[in-house]
């Protein structure tokens, strides 16, 4: 277990506490939390045992690794229940929990909780099932609905949009959670009516990692923080530009390294990679907007989920362009998800 929270003093009633786990299993990385009978958190635990780097019987093991400790004094007989959102429930993961299919007239938050995925355990204190994930196919009906979306899976993110559709029962609009695989959701009277994936991150990385472009950019790990103006200056210029033209992005990718051989008016050593790599990544952040956003009216409220420092990079982008923003905390939404998913098991088992 590399981290957990837990004072001496809660440690001894914890089992007596303890009504139900919530994990999120993500691809690098679990977290877990410990919660009583009115979802209030006792203790939680994080370790690196990732779904990417277990055997689908090692995932037991890895569960116990870090949420062992909270069931040591439990009687062999007792069962706790423990709910799994995230790639555990993947094809690679510990048990395949398939897709819902995304229907508008469905309320998506009683599906979840109807819908999970058992998991046969060998120690018998653990009762684990896991979060379906969300799949979509084309609206023939509405083909011209941009947020009708396309063929397109989420896995993790539903729990998160859950946590949010619980939390905030009256938003209406679109909803954004940052990443390697970026996700934009549109909500309208507490559904979920389409969303849709952009590569984004995973573009970056390659176009940064694998390109001509390697030999432009910054390789410090200070290149993508927008920490001075300058930087700020080409990311959003970045980001004008590719949602003024997207269909000339890959023009202006090539302009990148054009820029650094020929532009004198950039600065001289690590500064002019870094602020290369901010150019790079407003264009392909630009990209992303350009299609996200296209429905949008010019100062709609967008709310951003995910990790603070990504966060915010879109915020600067968004606000930018004239949209109001709101953040809301990841692991808050995952467990306000979570939460109401599990109260949806229990109302469904009654």
């Amino acid at each position: 277990m590399e981290n957990a929270t837990m004072s001496a003093d809660q440690a001894a009633p914890l089992a007596d506490r303890l009504a139900w786990v919530a994990v999120d299993w993500g691809s690098s990385n679990l977290r877990a939390w410990a919660l009583d009978d009115q979802n209030a958190i006792i203790a939680d635990a994080s370790g690196p045992r990732g779904m990417l780097g277990l055997a689908p019987d090692e995932f037991e093991g890895a569960l116990l690794e870090t949420i062992g400790d909270w069931l040591a004094s439990m009687a062999r007989d007792e069962a706790i229940e423990v709910l799994i959102c995230g790639m555990a429930g993947a094809r690679q993961g510990w048990v395949e929990a398939a897709y819902l299919p995304l229907a508008e007239e469905s309320d998506v938050l009683a599906e979840l909780g109807s819908r999970l995925t058992p998991v046969p355990t060998q120690d018998p204190r653990l009762q684990v099932r896991i979060v379906p994930g969300l799949c979509q196919r084309p609206n023939a009906e509405a083909p011209e609905r941009l947020e009708a979306g396309g063929f397109d899976v989420m896995r993790g993110e539903e729990t998160q949009l859950a946590g949010l559709m619980h939390r905030h029962p009256a938003f209406d609009g679109a909803v954004c959670l940052p990443g390697t695989h970026a996700k934009w959701a549109r909500l309208e009277n507490g559904r979920i009516t389409g969303f849709t994936t952009f590569m984004s991150g995973e573009l970056f990385k390659l176009l940064s990692q694998n390109s001509v472009l390697k030999h432009s950019l910054a390789t410090d790990e200070g290149a993508g923080s927008l920490s001075d103006e300058g930087q700020r200056l080409a990311y959003l210029d970045g980001i004008d530009t590719a949602m003024a033209a997207p269909q000339r992005l890959s023009a202006e990718l090539f302009g990148i390294r054009a820029r650094d051989l020929l532009d004198s008016r950039l600065p001289a050593g690590e500064a002019r990679g870094t602020r290369l790599s901010a150019r790079l990544s407003g264009l392909v952040l630009g990209l992303e907007l350009a299609g996200a956003t296209a429905n949008l009216a010019p100062d709609s409220r967008v709310v951003l989920i995910g990790d603070t420092a990504l966060c915010q990079r879109y915020r600067l982008a968004l606000e930018h362009r004239g949209f109001s923003v709101g953040i809301e905390a990841n692991a808050d939404m995952i467990l306000a998800g979570l939460g109401r998913i599990h109260q949806a098991r229990l109302a469904a088992s009654d």
